[in-house]
């Protein structure tokens, strides 16, 4: 569950309030405040003081929308933890995968009633929720106050992996797995929480000895949860890192997803030194080498 929370001016109720009954949500009267809206997947409510609050399970359409009404980027998303799962639970992400350059990286976190309440108020959420500027901040926090993990499958590697298995689920799997038993090494935990991609099995598949005894959850916006969130922050913070080390060794501004800007880097790169060179640098199975 999580809560999105900012102050807005009153006069922009009347409107927010169309914007909502436009979007199907059922408005009713709450207590000071002037209406709650209401669907199955969120409640909004805007109170008298001006304080605008949405509560969900996953947040991140229906604020980029009500941002996107009101013209403003304010988003304030609280994390919390999820009552369904274990106190003490392993939570893993990965990032880099719809990113053309760079590599496919995940990272694996342990929280425990401690940490959690910690990671909540310092602001810990999904890594899209998150400007690049505040990653690593986070990301340090995170890091000192938590077991870990972080696979990076650098592109050399991830080419060479992807060019076996034809499947980006399977090599996604692998690298989940590799990041639960990597933390399993260093403590006991019996419980992990991944997001859900492909046939459940893969994961299952790819542990080994020591995560075949643990519950393996795999679930559909798993980054509302504390762990999951705390494990796509540093991610992110490293494959941002491993971005910036390709731009400085090849000295120009290595962009981030599969854009225009992503295929001229590309073609500076190939011309500056060789096609090949590509390997090094990127997911070639993109469509965007082709391009290139």
């Amino acid at each position: 569950m999580g809560n999105y929370s900012t102050k807005l001016d009153i006069s922009t109720e009347p409107g927010l309030k169309q914007f909502f009954i436009k979007e199907g949500a059922e408005i009713t009267t709450q207590q000071y405040a002037f209406w709650r809206a209401k669907t199955k997947n969120y409640a909004a409510i805007f109170y008298n003081t001006g304080k605008f609050l949405i509560q969900g399970a996953d947040l991140d359409e229906i604020t980029r929308k009500v941002e996107k009404f009101l013209g403003v980027s304010t988003t304030k998303i609280e994390q919390t933890a999820d009552s369904d799962a274990p106190t003490r639970r392993i939570g893993v992400d990965e990032s880099g995968k719809g990113d053309f350059f760079g590599p496919l990286v995940v990272a694996s976190v342990m929280v425990d009633e401690k940490n959690t309440e910690l990671f909540i108020k310092a602001g810990v959420r999904d890594c899209k929720t998150v400007d690049d500027k505040n990653i690593n901040k986070l990301a340090a926090l995170i890091k000192n106050n938590s077991v870990f993990s972080i696979v990076t499958i650098n592109p050399a590697k991830y080419n060479e992996l992807y060019a076996k298995l034809k499947n980006l689920n399977m090599l996604l799997a692998w690298g989940h797995a590799r990041a639960i038993e990597n933390i399993l090494e260093k403590t006991d935990c019996s419980y992990a929480l991944s997001d859900k991609f492909g046939d459940e099995k893969f994961i299952r598949n790819a542990l080994l000895k020591r995560g075949r005894t643990i519950h393996l959850e795999q679930r559909c916006k798993a980054e509302s949860d504390i762990a999951v969130a705390a494990a796509s922050i540093i991610a992110r913070a490293q494959f941002l890192k491993c971005l910036s080390e390709i731009s400085e060794k090849y000295g120009i501004e290595i962009p981030k997803g599969a854009n225009d800007r992503v295929i001229a880097a590309a073609r500076t790169i190939s011309q500056k030194y060789t096609k090949s060179e590509l390997i090094n640098t990127s997911k070639i199975h993109f469509k965007t080498y082709e391009q290139v």
